[in-house]
């Protein structure tokens, strides 16, 4: 399965666009990693063209709260529709299992004792600054976490959270995960 994690950063917050629709809020920086070249690709608003290629060739787009923000945010600038390429929102799985949302650092320092560098706020101010490259490592940082915790799950079918000093496990269905047919010619909306 040729997989792409990526990650979206933004120029705003829904407090400044009045709705809480992801849609409506602008892209900043998105950075995706493909496993088909095994490669990082962390682009800025002005080239967002060059991840097209990457998103095409996907049999699933993983990341972490992808399905109800990056993807409905993505989509607005997509030619195409990234709705036709198999979603895998790590977010989405931790709380069909666990019951509730959890952070992405929690569950990066309890599966991975490793944590993000930053956060979406802090992003939104260095895009304010003009400090695009510091949003853009940020971006990145995020992808490797969320991939290693992708890869994490296919394993061994589990994340892990502390609750208070203990560690807990949270059981991954990865099940459905891989593509359901062998088939990899492109279905997608463009043509790469």
């Amino acid at each position: 399965m040729r997989y792409v994690v990526f990650d979206v950063e933004t120029q705003n917050m829904f407090d400044d666009i009045g709705t809480h629709d992801p849609a409506m809020l602008d892209i900043s920086v998105v950075s995706a990693y493909d496993s088909g070249t095994d490669a990082y690709t962390t682009v800025s608003i002005h080239e967002l063209e060059r991840l097209w290629p990457i998103f095409e060739h996907a049999d699933a787009l993983v990341g972490y709260n992808s399905n109800h923000f990056d993807i409905p945010l993505l989509n607005k600038y997509y030619p195409g529709s990234l709705l036709h390429i198999q979603s895998i929102d790590l977010l989405e799985a931790i709380k069909d299992s666990f019951g509730r949302r959890v952070r992405l650092d929690s569950v990066a320092q309890a599966t991975l004792g490793a944590g993000k560098s930053g956060n979406g706020l802090q992003a939104i101010q260095w895009w304010k600054q003009g400090e695009i490259e510091k949003i853009k490592k940020y971006c990145q940082m995020d992808v490797e976490l969320t991939k290693r915790l992708f890869e994490y799950a296919l394993a061994n079918n589990k994340l892990h959270i502390k609750e208070g000093l203990k560690k807990r496990d949270i059981p991954i269905d990865t099940s459905r995960w891989q593509p359901q047919t062998n088939n990899t010619a492109m279905t997608h909306s463009l043509p790469f």
